[in-house]
């Protein structure tokens, strides 16, 4: 791959791997970072910047010797390490070191970072001696002083990092097992929107403050030409990942489809596409679906597509109680990539503090053909206009663990495939699709065949030959439907929309399925035989 379509996820891979950082002169070379003066700090005194600076017009960052960052390439940025021993915090106790990221040609914006202890915050300044740098290496030649491109935050006893900021709003963390993988950032303007771009805003600004048991929070400023914020991510950890959020948004613009909370993921393919996809791994994927919890305790569950054309969709959930890009599936056998363990990918799940009132989870889905691209996005977007002057105070929960902390009301939905319809040693009728759709026993203790009912809708084509059933010798059940798009002109491509559940004695017994279908995407499916 070039360095031109260099991806967000090889950025924060090589990130990661590496060290990097913005430059100043060679001037700081004690065993931790440099320190500046003083000053007072506290959330309410960042609150009030955010809502000052959302009365100015709006100023792009100053990147100082761009030439030489765009000469740090991939391979380039990749060579510069970080020195341990010069790590914020290093070797106190209880507290987890932070490195820093170098500049490059991905990362040329710079951010500043300040230390906070007992409401006085210290700038910690850039150095080029704060990393070792190749003789050779461009980065060699930078001399002006513009500061950090991000940090990571490490463990303080096995040095690993289960934490990392590094461009725009985003950030990510090692989750429940080690491993990285979905990120979310701070907000989200106007993503897949016909009427223009997406707007990215930017975490200018951070103070660190360290916690007990090797917590940390992290403020941060937010800015770009239609928004600031002003965030406060409080992050502990106990079996996973756990951050309490607090933010106040400002707009400075009207803004079409305001994201708050966003997650941004992967999917390229599951059981459900798998025929579609040229590579050997059964599943490649982040995440697998979307979860939905709402006021009335309602729980929806979307499996994530890879679809045709980018799709924007909205799920009503007023006064929601969660939601969350999950990864589900956690059997190696079902990716067999051990370079990689999406096994072990880490599930994001928001939890709102308070009402948030009206509004939708909005789902982003973008075509992909590779792993390589975070193609998925998910957020809440209010149901009132999002207009220049609002004011927005929000709090909520976010967990990076391995499914959803909210204990289950009903049976979940865990695997989802598609076949040719009809029965099985009969002629397959043509444009004729079978969903194949397994969920676990929960509440179906002491049931069989015919002790349930599989309600189905479909927005075209039409449904046939339902049936649900306990899968012999196994421990979970299985929901089975044929959906006939064959009156479908070949010319039309429009979604089909599909929701189905469980019930019994009147009784819904499973979360509500959501399937989105496309039939340019079943014709292809269906005619592939194994």
């Amino acid at each position: 791959m070039s360095d031109t379509t260099l991806t967000r996820r090889d950025a924060l891979a090589s990130a990661l791997a590496a060290g990097a950082f913005y430059l100043l002169p060679d001037v700081a070379r004690a065993t931790t970072p440099v320190e500046g003066p003083a000053e007072a700090f506290s959330f309410e005194l960042l609150k009030e910047k955010a809502r000052l600076l959302s009365r100015q017009d709006f100023k792009p960052a100053r990147i100082a010797e761009a030439e030489t960052l765009d000469k740090l390439d991939y391979d380039r940025h990749n060579q510069i390490r970080f020195k341990p021993d010069r790590s914020l915090w290093k070797g106190q106790a209880g507290r987890s070191p932070v490195q820093f990221f170098f500049p490059g040609r991905y990362f040329k914006e710079s951010i500043k970072v300040y230390s906070v202890e007992g409401g006085m915050a210290r700038e910690v300044l850039f150095s080029k001696g704060l990393f070792d740098i190749p003789e050779d290496n461009p980065a060699k030649s930078l001399k002006d002083s513009v500061g950090f491109a991000g940090f990571r935050v490490q463990d303080e006893t096995s040095g690993l990092d289960w934490m990392a900021f590094l461009g725009a709003s985003y950030w990510r963390t090692s989750g429940y097992s080690g491993q990285f993988g979905l990120s979310v950032r701070g907000l989200a303007l106007d993503t897949a929107v016909a009427t223009g771009p997406e707007e990215f805003p930017r975490f200018t600004r951070f103070w660190l403050e360290p916690q007990k048991n090797g917590g940390l929070v992290a403020y941060a400023l937010l800015e770009s030409p239609r928004a600031t914020g002003a965030y406060r991510i409080s992050s502990s950890r106990d079996k996973g990942v756990i951050q309490d959020i607090d933010a106040t948004l400002f707009l400075r613009g009207d803004v079409e489809r305001l994201g708050i909370a966003p997650l941004t993921s992967m999917f390229w393919y599951g059981k459900q596409n798998r025929n579609l996809a040229p590579d050997w791994r059964p599943e490649v994927h982040d995440s697998d679906g979307l979860e939905i919890h709402d006021s009335e305790g309602r729980r929806t569950w979307r499996p994530l597509n890879n679809p045709p054309r980018t799709m924007a969709n909205a799920f009503m959930a007023d006064n929601l109680r969660g939601f969350g890009l999950m990864q589900r599936e956690r059997s190696f056998q079902e990716y067999l990539d051990d370079g990689v363990f999406y096994e072990k990918r880490a599930s994001a799940w928001i939890e709102p503090k308070g009402n948030w009132g009206n509004g939708a989870v909005s789902l982003v889905e973008i075509p992909t053909d590779d792993e390589i691209h975070d193609n998925i996005v998910a957020f809440w977007t209010p149901g009132p206009r999002a207009a220049a002057g609002s004011r927005y105070d929000l709090a909520y929960r976010l967990h990076w663990a391995e499914s959803c902390p909210v204990t289950p009301d009903t049976a979940c939905f865990t695997a989802t495939r598609i076949g040719a319809g009809g029965v099985p040693g009969q002629p397959r009728p043509a444009g004729v699709a079978k969903m194949v759709c397994d969920f676990d026993p929960h509440g179906f203790d002491g049931l069989g065949r015919g002790d349930a009912v599989l309600h189905v809708s479909a927005s075209q084509g039409l449904v046939d030959n339902t049936s649900v059933y306990p899968v012999a010798g196994e421990d979970y059940w299985r929901a089975i439907f044929d959906i006939d798009f064959s009156a479908l002109p070949e010319n039309n491509d429009d979604p089909i929309d599909i929701a189905a559940y469980v019930e019994v004695r009147g009784k819904a017994m499973t979360e509500t399925l959501l399937l989105q279908l496309f039939p340019s995407q079943l014709r292809r499916i269906v005619g592939t035989r194994a």
